[in-house]
């Protein structure tokens, strides 16, 4: 290396991104940088499965939250990887090959993990720690100038990866107890195992085992689960027993209350997620696109019932007051398949778009003057914008033609059957009108008297029959 060569008045050379020094090392070969590509893609991939599959079955709401975030942050840079991999004179990709049976056996062990405990253990104690490692060693052994697209991804890659490592520590630290780490030592052995069989995630000094790996959770194959699943601080899922949209379309009453319906209708979309979860897994056979489209729509809904969340923390009211359903997204999951829970979605959608959908909601927001509930409606108005586009790239173009895709929606929305005089029967819910409380609460956060029209609002179990599938939609 001719250390006296300079750039010119000392600039920094080669666009800044490394020395000569670092420029004039071999690296991997073109050849060698694929192969450890598509095992990240692979991982990659896996991963969003299982952040995916396990979304709506996760009863702990936070969980909930994070996993349909860590899902989009799997989802983009496996398309991503794919586009890097068809640069790098790939055709055919071959990315739907598995690239080694030991991993396929290690991802397939974390879905088919029987509690969240374990599944947390090996997604965050394990899968994400061994990504992240793949990709540092892949930007320490590549030529930064030569595969600088690929060094590139990898530290894009690597920021999110961190962010999900540091989600999933603190939550180990919260939920996993010493004694469950102690029952789960010979399965972590068991993942450490395959992972050294298989070189790790980068490939590099892959060992062989005497002989093929025996399964353990995964001998049974991993059944995903539509049923939604709620943690304690929503003690009656089944509740229908107010009817927000038709409070909030109520012209006699202020903007002020009408806040808190929406704060409700916003965090009442932890149901979409959940819904949506099951269309992804359970359509196959799609363009990469369609799963990282319909994955960022996905996490949107989530951030939407978060904003409800924020909502409420900000007014000072308790928001477990709140009887937030899981109807919408029970009836879709177990009563209609893929195609047409998406149907539904869309058409949901369509109904949202014109001027008294959620224009009308921004309006009320901001005449509430509530600055917080203004700003959320203005990008939850913003998301649904894009999520009917998302609409007609993958459910219209499918059906061909938009007013048939409509139709077809409203077909199937007609279909589901929501069970609550029979939830009601069953002793599963009495449709508790829990408006009156919330109202008082907020009430008293304002500093204000209760307006006794307001108050007595009628959402009673019998009103609420003829709006059944209005008050149903979470969307």
């Amino acid at each position: 290396m001719d250390e006296t060569y300079r750039s010119y008045a000392d600039l920094p050379a080669l666009a800044g991104i490394c020395s000569f020094r670092d420029a004039a090392n071999p690296g991997l070969s073109v050849e060698t940088c694929v192969k450890r590509l598509k095992r990240y893609h692979y991982a990659f991939k896996r991963l969003h499965e299982i952040f995916t599959a396990h979304l709506t079955s996760e009863p702990i709401y936070e969980l909930k939250m994070g996993f349909s975030l860590h899902a989009y942050l799997c989802a983009e840079p496996t398309a991503a990887l794919r586009t890097r991999i068809g640069e790098m004179r790939e055709p055919p990709l071959g990315l739907d090959r598995i690239p080694d049976p030991n991993l396929e056996v290690y991802f397939d062990e974390i879905i088919a993990a029987p509690s969240t405990e374990e599944r947390l253990l090996g997604l965050y104690d394990s899968a994400v720690p061994a990504l992240m490692k793949a990709l540092e060693q892949h930007i320490a052994d590549t030529n930064p100038l030569a595969d600088h697209p690929s060094l590139r991804l990898c530290k894009f890659a690597l920021l999110e990866l961190r962010e999900m490592n540091e989600y999933g520590a603190k939550s180990l630290a919260a939920l996993v107890t010493p004694e469950q780490r102690a029952q789960a030592q010979g399965w972590q052995r068991f993942l450490r195992t395959l992972l050294n069989a298989a070189g790790n995630l980068a490939g590099s000094d892959q060992q062989d085992l005497t002989s093929a790996p025996q399964r353990q959770y995964s001998a049974e194959p991993y059944t995903y689960d539509p049923t939604p699943k709620r943690d304690t601080r929503f003690p009656d899922p089944y509740n229908m027993g107010v009817n927000a949209e038709a409070f909030l379309y109520d012209e006699s009453f202020a903007p002020e209350p009408k806040t808190l319906m929406m704060f409700y209708k916003r965090l009442r979309e932890i149901d979409v997620p959940e819904m949506m979860a099951s269309i992804i897994i359970e359509t196959k056979g799609k363009p990469w696109d369609y799963y990282r489209d319909m994955t960022r729509q996905l996490w949107d809904e989530a951030r939407h019932a978060m904003m409800g969340e924020v909502g409420f923390v900000a007014l000072g009211v308790d928001w477990r007051s709140v009887m937030v359903n899981f109807t919408w997204s029970l009836a879709l999951n177990t009563q209609l398949p893929p195609i047409e829970r998406h149907a539904v979605l869309y058409y949901i959608e369509q109904g949202l778009m014109p001027k008294s959908g959620k224009r009308f909601e921004w309006e009320v927001a901001l005449a509430s003057n509530n600055p917080l509930s203004g700003l959320f409606q203005d990008y939850d108005w913003a998301d649904e914008v894009l999520h009917a586009k998302i609409g007609r790239d993958w459910y219209v173009s499918e059906m061909g033609d938009p007013k048939k895709a409509v139709e077809y929606g409203d077909k199937c929305w007609s279909k589901v059957l929501m069970g609550w005089s029979d939830w009601k029967q069953q002793g599963l819910t009495e449709h508790r009108n829990w408006w009156p409380d919330l109202y008082r609460q907020a009430c008293k956060q304002w500093n204000v008297s209760p307006d006794e029209r307001v108050l007595s609002y009628d959402t009673s179990y019998e009103t609420i029959r003829a709006d059944l599938r209005d008050i149903s939609a979470s969307a």
